[in-house]
């Protein structure tokens, strides 16, 4: 029978039963028919699958809205379970981005892809809400001013996940009588680090995490995004947009062919860092895009790049790395302003324009002040900010233990990537965090995988490719014990020839064959 002529399942009364999570209390279940529902899914919001249409879908909407006890928050898990023919008898969790853990565009995308696929499917808001000025904003990190709504944090952190996987698998098993056969989660950015949270904290919840560019270390992680702007502020300059693209531009010029294959890409990012220096870029005389105006490179553009490469520092030391040369670096990053970007005027003055994560955080959480100047902090009160919040909100953010024996022996199996020019996270960041992985359990590769992305953006872009057909091999590895060996990627080159590679299992790396002349063709590729 269809869901539609069997619409008393999908009623408010059929999930009467729900047992609420313990500390919990249920406020109310909300659910009713879904019908020709139509949304394209792109893969740059789907991450790891291919693009796709969702159309003329019927599916079951439930809302589940809860409270933790002797709190005033409100907690929102949304689920779409399609027809009981259609169901695939699998979870599919979606992530969420930014500072908001669910129910926006982001994770929609990603459940309206898996839906087309027979997932059952599910996101949850954590009680934050889901407005852009929540996910953006955040303004409900501050429960009055001076004082951080540790509750909303705790939610946000990692509670809200188990919760989430807790009442949508008891959905399921309401709707149609059985529980999933499997359960994945899938997200990126603030979606990786909540997949990396679960991989620590609640491993027997899903059976496979995909997290990309994980923000694991996010105190750190938003500190370094702001990073660039607390330079231009103490140099007092703020170099115009063009001068450092054109140093970035050189940069690639530079180091695309250090590993032996002009694309447009810098594979060996750090014999990049070693070789390239942007400081000798000033005074090149260069043509402003889009503009056509004349101008050289200053000295202040190559400091705010030399800064952004190196790393955000602390006690004369690196705090956390920076990103990589070849990253656009002005451009931007979902709904943020890349991190170093600038406004100029007609006259040739020219301001920050700060990325909204990196700016709130300082606000929110370093000040705890909505209306805090971060204008003109000084480099200890910068680096005061950033130590404050890693110490205060280490317990409740921080997704960098790198024991994942409980994984292990859940038998759960956990697949990170990362763009190398990411423009937000720091790819660095979670290289080392498999390093540390592998130091602790020699084994780590028969249950965990990283892969870095020569060229890709955050989470999607850039000019690498995006690894479409990851979540299906994750799956594979899950179901039916085939170990990934590479992952295709496909890209456009500087001459519009389109390249199809393999990315790598860390550390491996994609190599070429010997003799094979078409390095445009997959076939060409080896890891090694």
């Amino acid at each position: 029978m269809s869901l539609i002529s069997n619409s008393s399942a999908c009623a408010a009364g059929a999930f009467s039963a729900l047992t609420p999570v313990y500390g919990t209390e249920i406020l109310a279940v909300h659910a009713s028919v879904v019908s020709n529902f139509t949304m394209e899914a792109d893969s740059s919001l789907r991450y790891t699958s291919p693009s796709v249409v969702a159309q003329g879908l019927s599916f079951c909407n439930i809302t589940v809205v809860y409270t933790h006890s002797d709190t005033d928050d409100e907690v929102y898990v949304e689920a779409w379970l399609p027809p009981s023919e259609s169901w695939n008898e699998r979870l599919f969790t979606a992530g969420g981005s930014g500072f908001g853990a669910g129910r926006f565009l982001v994770p929609y995308t990603g459940m309206a892809g898996a839906l087309t696929e027979g997932f059952a499917t599910v996101t949850s808001d954590a009680g934050l809400g889901s407005t852009l000025d929540d996910v953006t904003g955040a303004p409900w990190i501050l429960k009055s001013p001076g004082n951080v709504n540790l509750q909303l944090v705790q939610n946000f952190g990692s509670t809200s996940l188990k919760e989430e996987a807790v009442v949508a698998k008891q959905l399921i098993e309401t709707f149609y009588g059985k529980k999933p056969k499997y359960s994945y989660f899938n997200g990126c950015s603030q979606g990786g680090r909540q997949g990396m949270a679960l991989a620590q904290h609640y491993p027997e919840e899903y059976d496979g995490i995909l997290v990309g560019a994980p923000g694991i270390n996010l105190p750190k992680v938003v500190g370094s995004i702001f990073w660039p702007q607390q330079v231009m502020n103490e140099i007092g300059e703020h170099p115009h947009d063009c001068e450092i693209d054109a140093i970035v531009h050189a940069s690639i010029s530079a180091c695309d062919k250090l590993d032996g294959v002009e694309d447009g890409v810098i594979a060996e990012y750090k014999k990049c860092l070693d070789t390239f220096d942007p400081f000798g870029e000033v005074g090149r005389n260069f043509t402003c895009w889009p503009s056509g105006e004349a101008r050289l490179i200053g000295a202040s553009a190559a400091a705010v790049v030399n800064a952004t490469w190196r790393g955000m520092p602390l006690s004369g030391r690196q705090s956390w790395p920076g990103l990589n040369p070849g990253t656009n670096l002005t451009g931007t990053t979902g709904f943020q302003n890349g991190i170093c970007r600038t406004n100029c005027t007609g006259d040739g003055a020219c301001s920050g324009l700060y990325n909204t994560l990196g700016n709130n955080w300082m606000k929110y959480f370093g000040a705890k002040n909505a209306d805090y100047s971060i204008d003109n902090l000084t480099r200890a009160e910068f680096q005061g900010f950033v130590r404050l919040t890693a110490q205060e909100l280490a317990s409740y953010f921080q997704t960098d233990d790198a024991d994942l024996s409980p994984l292990q022996q859940a038998g759960g199996k956990l697949i990170s990537w990362h763009g190398t020019a990411d423009d937000g996270v720091p790819p660095e960041g979670t290289a080392e965090y498999f390093r540390r992985v592998k130091d602790l359990i020699p084994e780590v590769g028969d249950f965990y995988q990283h892969y870095e992305i020569a060229g890709l953006a955050h989470c999607a872009g850039g000019s690498g490719g995006q690894p479409v057909e990851m979540f299906q091999q994750l799956r594979a590895w899950v179901e039916n014990g085939t170990v990934p060996e590479n992952s295709p990627v496909t890209y456009t080159g500087p001459d519009s020839s389109v390249w199809r590679r393999i990315i790598c299992p860390y550390p491996q790396k994609a190599t070429a064959k010997a003799g094979c002349e078409d390095l445009k063709s997959a076939s060409c590729w080896q890891c090694a």
